[in-house]
């Protein structure tokens, strides 16, 4: 392929200095957390092949150093190929061997081969999935779940808080029989503890790695018990529940685990549009809207509209689940490029995945903390909408029939008077209005649990 430069301050050698020629498309790497993942995947190769009386000690604690402060992050910088490039991740993978062996001669006076003692025992096709695995199971497991779990909290205590606030429930965008502002809030808890479940679901499966199948899953050029011995080395290091897939032909040529785990970030993020859209559907206005709730004030709304302040936390979680959805279409697509032995989109796939889990996260402890905590409810606003809801006649239907009630509500909306009319004490309305509401219906412990 003739002579290539490589900058001479560069830890990286031939093979990536040609990728980085070779893709100059995004200016863009692959995140910090699949770097992460790649050096605790070539630290415990190197015990593991230690072990296995296939590379010296001098050589494999020198790799296994190395690695340990590239996962560390300390060489960030010589990670320099491009998201867009070899569908294999290979150029990754060679950045990754070539860091590591300079680092261990450079640091610790130990000559090591970037292919034959790093690489040892490995291919880009198996050690490529097996840290997209790792990479987006520790995200979802130290991240994203943790996000959630805060957010699930804080919309269960407002649940508790609204419990006894009863206004108009919506249906179709039409005025509907009331329910309790704790239970549409109890209802968006329930959403996301149910979304909680299907990502740790996700989170499980990824703990199945192609590592130890090297070129095409048969395991060629590596030892029968390099795999077993190697996943329980970096179980140690990254503090995951990890094993050997049970088919290392399927785990290297399609990605199915991962399509699934995006499939769960696609669902919470269905959810959390939901949910923000309801909040701020009922916090608009205030005057010419629903106005039922009143959001955070965090900061003005407005260049030209003085006062005016928006639903912005809101809005900018709606854009977070709108660009998941969006990575997940891309995930959905990359995983048909699967042709024979090998999937041929793994750095696109580890990218997307990566970033959804990034964005949701910080998207959903920001929508807790700014949003969520300081939601408060304009009381008064709510049973005066419930008061001129024609729909509390649906509770007479049974004693006076279908038709008689629908002319008794058609003749409230054209006359404008109210089918309920408030009583002087609110502790009397709430009982009349209770009567419309089962009791089984009201939020309690074992709905919050």
């Amino acid at each position: 392929m003739g002579e290539i430069q490589v900058p001479s301050a560069a830890l990286y050698g031939a093979s990536t200095a040609r990728a980085a020629l070779n893709f100059p498309i995004s200016g863009r790497t692959l995140p910090r957390s699949f770097t992460w993942a790649l050096g605790c995947i070539k630290r415990a190769a190197a015990e593991a092949n230690r072990e296995l009386g296939l590379l010296n000690t001098q050589v494999a604690d020198a790799i296994s150093s190395a690695a340990k402060r590239v996962a560390d992050g300390e060489f960030d910088s010589h990670f320099v190929v491009d998201v867009y490039q070899t569908g294999s991740g290979t150029s990754t993978n060679m950045n990754a061997n070539e860091v590591i062996a300079h680092l261990a001669h450079s640091s610790y006076g130990v000559i090591v081969h970037p292919n034959d003692d790093v690489n040892r025992g490995q291919s880009s096709n198996d050690v490529i999935p097996s840290a997209t695995h790792v990479a987006v199971k520790a995200e979802i497991e130290r991240q994203v779940i943790p996000a959630l779990l805060e957010l699930r909290a804080a919309l269960a205590q407002k649940a508790s808080a609204f419990q006894d606030i009863l206004k108009s429930g919506r249906t179709h965008l039409q005025d509907a029989v009331p329910i309790s502002l704790g239970q549409e809030f109890s209802g968006y808890a329930w959403q996301v503890d149910k979304a909680i479940g299907r990502l740790s679901q996700a989170a499980k499966d990824l703990g199945a790695l192609a590592l130890g199948g090297t070129a095409v899953g048969t395991g060629v050029n590596t030892h029968p018990d390099f795999s077993i011995k190697a996943i329980a080395k970096l179980s140690e290091y990254t503090g995951l529940s990890l094993r050997e897939t049970e088919n290392h032909i399927a785990a290297q040529a399609s990605p199915d685990v991962l399509l699934d785990a995006s499939g769960a970030f696609r669902q919470v993020a269905t959810v959390l549009i939901k949910i923000a859209n309801d909040i701020r559907w009922m916090a608009s206005g205030p005057m010419a809207g629903i106005g039922e709730l009143q959001l955070p004030a965090v900061q003005p709304g407005s260049s030209i509209m003085p006062g005016k302040v928006n639903p912005v936390i809101a809005e900018s979680l709606l854009m977070v689940c709108v660009q998941i959805i969006g990575n997940d279409s891309t995930v959905v697509t990359a995983s048909q490029y699967s042709n024979f032995e090998l999937h041929t989109m793994w750095p696109l796939l580890a990218d997307r995945l990566l970033d959804s889990a990034n964005i949701l996260s910080r998207g959903a402890v920001n929508f807790s903390r700014r949003l969520v905590t300081g939601i408060e409810v304009h009381r008064e606003r709510c049973e005066q909408l419930l008061l001129h809801n024609a729909s509390v006649a649906t509770v007479l239907a049974p004693r006076f029939g279908y038709d008689r009630v629908a002319a008794l509500v058609h003749h409230a909306n054209q006359t404008g008077e109210q089918i309920l009319h408030k009583v002087p004490q609110r502790d009397d309305l709430y009982e009349v209005m209770g009567q419309l509401i089962p009791k089984s219906w009201l939020i309690g412990p074992r709905a919050l649990e």
